[in-house]
């Protein structure tokens, strides 16, 4: 079920999501869609051509409930570390932060795809699940 979207616009060809903390800097996307570290992810998208649109899903409960979209392709899928239990969403130079509460603190299982991995990514889907017992 679909609990939260935002359309980020972006200067560099990076966006960040997980703890609301800083994001490491050791957390380096080089040439891969994604990178991620215990608290964040590091998603490769196409700066400065219009907005990234991102959609953040729990689980469905209800087979009727908007859904992520099934052609994406899944470019994290594990673990985050969440530890004031929301989810931060926005661009590397932190114009732009979008941030939602997912529930109490601990590890979530988080599924990230976009509609392209890679440069052209422009639409982010995000399914957080947890937290972890």
């Amino acid at each position: 079920m679909q609990i939260a979207g935002v359309d980020i616009y972006v200067n560099h060809p990076v966006l960040h999501l997980g703890a609301t903390d800083w994001v490491p800097l050791s957390l380096a996307l080089d040439a891969a869609p994604a990178v991620s570290c215990d608290t964040h992810v590091a998603v490769r998208v196409r700066p400065q051509r219009g907005l990234i649109k991102v959609r953040l899903f729990t689980p469905p409960d209800d087979p009727q409930a908007q859904r992520p979209n099934p052609e994406f392709t899944t470019v994290f899928d594990g673990p985050l570390l969440l530890p004031d239990g929301r989810i931060a969403v926005g661009d590397v130079e932190q114009q732009t932060r979008f941030v939602h509460r997912v529930g109490d603190r601990g590890q979530f299982k988080v599924r990230v795809a976009v509609n392209t991995p890679g440069p052209d990514a422009n639409a982010i889907d995000i399914v957080i699940a947890g937290p972890s017992k």
